[in-house]
Parts: C-alpha cells; sequence; structure tokens
C-alpha cells in the first residue's frame, strides 16, 4: 500500500465544513450520540449553533447554523454576560475580540481532535479551542491554549477552559459539597436569572468544601433513568471555577475553568497558556448513563492504568495512628496475612530523627527513617512482608513542611509565607513552595530516592493535609498573581518526572481525605481516598457521590471501627468500591477474622464486575432509607448486587426493586455472599434462577420479613450456561 495512502487511513485529517455561503460555515465535534455544532457566520464570528442529541442526517446537521450564541466570548467588546476570557493588552487595552482563523480535525478509531483557532485582527492574540472526542465513551474533553506576541507581557484576569451555552424551559444543578469528613453530598436546586457559581480559593485541598463536578438538567430534573443532561467535570486539582447564568431570554450560559480569584497571570510573549480541561457528557437518558460513559472514558483515559487489577490493602492508620513501633508493625503483617490481602500500607509517622514524628507537629520534609521506632529501616519492613506474602506500601506527604524540621531551619525560603505576617499553621504545617524549581528538584528526587532505594515498596499513599492560607512565594516576587496556577502546573510537572521513571508503581491520591480528586490529578494516580470519614452509614452517601462521575476502581473504600455498624455492614460497604482495611486484626474474633477473609475471597472472584462493570443505581439512599446498587460485566453473563438498609421508621415497607443491564434472554441463578460464618442465606430467592427479562420487569424483594436497620445483602448474579 502506497505509504501516503496508509497514513491517512489511521490519520485522517478533515474539515467536517458544509457550506452556507462564500464564509458561513459548520465545525462539527460529536460522539456516537451526541454533537457539539459551530457555525462560522458571515461576519468570521464562531457561534455554538447546537448541543444535544446526534442527527442521523448531514442535510439536518445542515440546518444547526444559529449565529446568536458566540462560542468563546473575549471581555470588553459589546456582550453583556460573564466572558470566557478577559485580556489586558500590553498598552492597556482591556478588550478581546476573537475572530475565526481556522480549523483541523484529526480522527484514529475512536477519538477525534479538532482544533478552532481565533484571533483578534488588532492584537498579536492567539486564541485555539481544543476539542477531543471520544465516539464509543460518548465522552467530549475540551480546552484553551492561548499565545500572544505583544511586545511586552500581558495579563490574563479570565480564561474558560470551555463555555457552552443551553436553551431550556428551566434548568436544574446537581451540585456535590460538604467539608471534611462530609464529602460529595449531593444537593439539587432549580436555576434562576442571575449567575450560580461553584467555586474554590482553597490552593492545595481544593475541592475539600465543593467538588468541580456537576449535573446540569434541561427542561425538568433528570433522574437515574430519564431526562436531558450534561454531566461535567474539570480536570484540574487548584482553584476552580463553574458558572451558570441564566440571561433575559432565558439562556443558559455555562463557563468553566480555572477561578480567576486573585490570579491575574502575567503572560510573556511567545509563551503559551493552557487551561485544564473540561470533561463531559450529554445524556438523553438520565444520569445513569451519564455516570457509565464517564466511567467507561475514565477506565480507559483518565485514571491511570484505570484498566488494570488492583492491590487489596490493610493500612495501620486506624490500627496505631503514629504510636508505633518495628515489632508492632511486623505483628499488623500477621493480621495482613489472615485476612488475605495483597499489601500493607504503611501510614503516617515512619520518619524523622532529630524531629521525630511522633505527632502532626514535626518532621514533615525530613523523609529519612526513624532509627528508633524502625532500627531496620524500611528494607527489613519490606524484607517481612515479602515472607508473608505480602507487598508493602507506604505514605507520604511531599508538598508539605512542618516548622519543627530540619527542611525548614536548612530553607525558610522555600515556603509559601506572607512576608512581614505571622505564619500561619493548619495541622501544624505549611506548604512548600512548588513553584521554586529547586524545590521541585526536592520533592521529585525525594519520591524517586525513596523508591529506588528501597525496590520492594510496592505502592504510595500521597497526602495533602492542609489547604493554602496567607499565601505568598519568594521565588514569584511581583508576579504574585501567577502563584495559584503555577502551584498546580507545578506539581503536575513533578508528578510527570515521576511519572517516566516509575510509570505504573501504584499511589493513592489523598487530601486529608477527599480535598482533591479530579481527572486532573488522576492521570497519574491510579486510585484515590474518598474521605477519613469511614463509619459505613456515611460512607454509603460518601461513596454514591463519587460514583456519579469517577470508576470504582479508583474509590478506596476501607473496612475500619469507625461506626456502630456490624462488621458485615461496613465489609458490604466497602466492597461497593477498591477493598481495603484499616482495622486491627488482633481485636476481631475468630469468626470475623473467617468471615473477612472469606469476604477478601469473595471480592477477589467478584472485582472484575465491580471495577471494570457498568454501575446502575437502582434505589438512592437521597430517596428511600436504603441503598441498592449493582455493577454487571460488560457480557452481560455476570453482575453483583448491593443492598444496604439504612435507618428507618417503625413498619416502613420496601417494595421490589427491578434490576438493570442485563439480557433479558438470558437467564440468571442468584446467590447470596458474604454470608456469617456457620449462616445460611434465608432469602427466598437464594439459588434460584430467573431470566434477565423477569428481573427487570418483576424484580426481586430484597427485604422479606423482618427488617433489620442497618443491615445488608450482596448478592451474585451468574448467567447459565
Amino acid at each position: 500500500m502506497n505509504k501516503s495512502i496508509l497514513f491517512f487511513s489511521i490519520l485522517l485529517v478533515s474539515f467536517r465544513l458544509i457550506s452556507f455561503g462564500q464564509s458561513e460555515k459548520q465545525i462539527i465535534v460529536d460522539t456516537k450520540n451526541a454533537s457539539l455544532v459551530f457555525t462560522v457566520g458571515n461576519n468570521n464570528k464562531l457561534y455554538q449553533s447546537y448541543l444535544g442529541q446526534k442527527l442521523n442526517s448531514s442535510v439536518d446537521e445542515g440546518l444547526l447554523r444559529s449565529t446568536r450564541r458566540e462560542a468563546y466570548i473575549g471581555a470588553g467588546m459589546g456582550d453583556l454576560f460573564e466572558p470566557a476570557i478577559r485580556i489586558v493588552h500590553a498598552d492597556g487595552n482591556p478588550s478581546l475580540d476573537l475572530k475565526y482563523v481556522t480549523d483541523k480535525t484529526e480522527k484514529d478509531d475512536n477519538v477525534t481532535a479538532t482544533t478552532i483557532t481565533l484571533k483578534d485582527p488588532q492584537y498579536a492574540i492567539e486564541v485555539v479551542l481544543h476539542f477531543t472526542a471520544y465516539k464509543n465513551e460518548d465522552i467530549i474533553k475540551q480546552w484553551t491554549t492561548i499565545k500572544h506576541n505583544e511586545k511586552k507581557p500581558i495579563t490574563l484576569t479570565n480564561y474558560a477552559s470551555s463555555m457552552l451555552h443551553f436553551d431550556a424551559s428551566k434548568y436544574w444543578l446537581s451540585q456535590f459539597d460538604g467539608d471534611y469528613m462530609t464529602e460529595m453530598r449531593m444537593k439539587e436546586t432549580p436555576l434562576t436569572t442571575g449567575i450560580k457559581i461553584l467555586d474554590s480559593k482553597l490552593g492545595t485541598r481544593a475541592q475539600m468544601y465543593r467538588a468541580p463536578a456537576f449535573f446540569l438538567s434541561l427542561n425538568k430534573l433528570a433522574d437515574e433513568n430519564s431526562g436531558e443532561l450534561i454531566a461535567g467535570t474539570l480536570a484540574w486539582s487548584g482553584n476552580f471555577q463553574c458558572s451558570f447564568e441564566i440571561d433575559q431570554q432565558n439562556s443558559l450560559r455555562m463557563v468553566t475553568g480555572m477561578n480567576p480569584y486573585a490570579s491575574e497571570y502575567k503572560l510573556l510573549p511567545g509563551k503559551t497558556f493552557e487551561t485544564p480541561a473540561f470533561i463531559f457528557t450529554y445524556s438523553n437518558k438520565g444520569k445513569g448513563m451519564a455516570s457509565r460513559n464517564l466511567h467507561r472514558w475514565a477506565r480507559s483515559y483518565g485514571v491511570l492504568d484505570g484498566d488494570k487489577p488492583k492491590l487489596t490493602l490493610l493500612n495501620n492508620w486506624e490500627a496505631t495512628y503514629m504510636d508505633f513501633n518495628q515489632d508492632i508493625l511486623v505483628e499488623l503483617f500477621d493480621g495482613a496475612d489472615k485476612l488475605g490481602v495483597d499489601l500493607f500500607l504503611l501510614d503516617d509517622g515512619w520518619f524523622g530523627n532529630k524531629y521525630p514524628r511522633d505527632a502532626d507537629k514535626t518532621a514533615l520534609g525530613d523523609w529519612q527513617v526513624d532509627k528508633k521506632k524502625l532500627p531496620g529501616g524500611l528494607g527489613f519492613l519490606t524484607k517481612e512482608a515479602t515472607a508473608k506474602g505480602l507487598k508493602f506500601g507506604i505514605w507520604i506527604e511531599p508538598e508539605m513542611v512542618s516548622p519543627k524540621s530540619e527542611l525548614y531551619e536548612k530553607h525558610p525560603d522555600w515556603i509559601l509565607k506572607l512576608p512581614n505576617r505571622e505564619e500561619a499553621y493548619s495541622r501544624n504545617q505549611l506548604v512548600l513552595d512548588l513553584i521554586n524549581p529547586k524545590v521541585q528538584d526536592f520533592v521529585f528526587h525525594m519520591v524517586d530516592d525513596l523508591v529506588s532505594k528501597n525496590p520492594g515498596i510496592a505502592f504510595i499513599k500521597w497526602d495533602c493535609n492542609r489547604m493554602m492560607t496567607n499565601t505568598y512565594s519568594p521565588y514569584l516576587k511581583e508576579n504574585q498573581g501567577n502563584l495559584f496556577i503555577d502551584y498546580t502546573k507545578s506539581l503536575y510537572d513533578i508528578l510527570e518526572r515521576i511519572r517516566r521513571k516509575h510509570p505504573h508503581l501504584p499511589i493513592m491520591l489523598c487530601a486529608g481525605g477527599g480535598g482533591r480528586v479530579d481527572y486532573g490529578g488522576l492521570k497519574y494516580f491510579t486510585e484515590f481516598w474518598p474521605s477519613d470519614n469511614t463509619d459505613g452509614l456515611e460512607r454509603i452517601f460518601i461513596q454514591w457521590g463519587y460514583l456519579n462521575f469517577f470508576p470504582s476502581v479508583a474509590v478506596s473504600s476501607h473496612v475500619t471501627s469507625m461506626g456502630k455498624q456490624s462488621l458485615k455492614f461496613r465489609t458490604d460497604v466497602a466492597m461497593m468500591g477498591k477493598l481495603g482495611y484499616d482495622i486491627r486484626v488482633k481485636n476481631l474474633t475468630d469468626a470475623e477474622i473467617i468471615f473477612s477473609n472469606e469476604a477478601v475471597k469473595n471480592y477477589k472472584r467478584i472485582s472484575n464486575v465491580i471495577w471494570f462493570g457498568d454501575l446502575y443505581r437502582l434505589i438512592s439512599p437521597y430517596e428511600e432509607n436504603r441503598a441498592v446498587m449493582m455493577y454487571v460485566s460488560e457480557d452481560k453473563n455476570k453482575a453483583v448486587l448491593f443492598n444496604y438498609l439504612l435507618n428507618f421508621r417503625r413498619k416502613e415497607y420496601m417494595g421490589r426493586v427491578t434490576l438493570e443491564g442485563l439480557d433479558p434472554l438470558k437467564q440468571y441463578k442468584i446467590k447470596e455472599i458474604n454470608l456469617l460464618p456457620d449462616t445460611k442465606s434465608t432469602h427466598p430467592d437464594n439459588d434460584k434462577v430467573y431470566s434477565g427479562d423477569y428481573l427487570m420487569k418483576v424484580g426481586l424483594n430484597l427485604s422479606p420479613g423482618k427488617i433489620t436497620p442497618l443491615s445488608s445483602s450482596v448478592f451474585e448474579i451468574v448467567a447459565m450456561n
């Protein structure tokens, strides 16, 4: 085959343009089921003409050429509402007039990349809109690059990743917020005239109060299986802003990106400013479809090694906190062996010599092994773990420093802190100035040396336990408006270097719990820690919230001693995500150890369905005093059903539950698993066979007989040959 023909069969460059006149044309970004359509008007302005269900006819697509909503609006001209971008030019002019110049589309089998270049005819400013469409996953990723060749620096004061327009009779916003220990609580409200903003100004633990993820329902509030909506999330681990503005004609303008708060960004001539990606999916079949789209995309493109198996583990934090020594840890290895997990994770408290890490007031930054606690070093622990058939992991908090540390004494200029002000502590620590290249090198080499000099380390938990306050970078000097943005980009630069050296080392993303959970960070991490609240009842709501946008393979969920529920209930809750333990095994009874060991075996047998299957949320804990969900394998041969009964009033009735995602023509056997030792299932449908059609139309009574508060059941559903 001719080489040029072969090349273009792999990388097709096209312009999907439909002419409506000499200068009016269409640019279409589409997936399997959705289309985003732009029109270039006769005035060379770029307009968004359509976002919705994909049309089957190119003739019909050609009719979508509205020129009412400008696609990426510059401030300072004629528009009266929130702009996508605002620039103050080198001569002080605060306006931007963007005109279409060119576009390009590159395709492969599943991914289509489209760029649209806009320029100001009077100033040397170039803005490129980037779109990556993932056909089979029905996901569109959008971001922006900004470049200029003016003689002096310009100042960026607004810089959206995405601007999208909607026309509907009503709009509903489902947002997810909370605080430490109360992450991802869903709140749903109608949007009214004016502007609604979801934002963060916290810097490091940017998502502690609210998440950069939402559902936007059109015309009516969408439910799991019906309604038109956008599910969106910003891939950015720093300050973010998502604004929703309804104008006088009831049109909605949605602008998402980095928060411009205290971030007047100086951009030098010839340099490129790149925004983070806004990732979204359109669904006209409710929230469930939107979540499944995001999950499928994330496993292949959004989470590092999201399509690979994961390790079960035992963490020592809630068992010992920082009060441990070498002998206690080796004893905990025995507990991990009894549970049957794959890995032991050593948490905070293992480092510091001049200032030992016996509490949270010292030693961050001094990443030497505490010789008093661990005289054999990490090598001894990895060797002992290996002897028990375990891998070994370790906790770090590389971005932070304790004022009482050798690092602080040597490099007081490496810390973010205001001049002429008292230092402001949170958790008795300060944030390192990652913008400083010397600090970047320090953090990279610390992590690299830890792993390279201790090759037995098979897992890292990367924590970040405080937000930014009294923030000032000694390195940036007069350019403090760049701080919040450059900090996050510097963090990503460090992670890029680590991943080039250690591409597949499992690393958990943690920020005092779920203070930093987004696809900007997860491209470098294999999983995340949703919350320090591990109470089984609370975790149902927390994990339910995260699973709207993130796949279960990335949601670390541990069995702990927190909460008053039974061990079975806490275990069943943890199994809805990536199972782990954080418990002192020697305090368990023999029966509890037998149960837990069998639960780990069950989990390892069914984990592929949980990690890589499609999630169906059947009964929401926000709507009833129970939560029911199921995962179904891609071939529809296996499913796992979780049923959690919460607190409820006397004689409350629990109706039948119809299942979803099965093949109506297949026969399925229902088997209750995760039973306590020496007990048998009393469920009337246990070991029975039903057609998929029956299960999805008639369903199962998951609460027969006496209903017990805070109880749970897990069912394995397997297609019969």
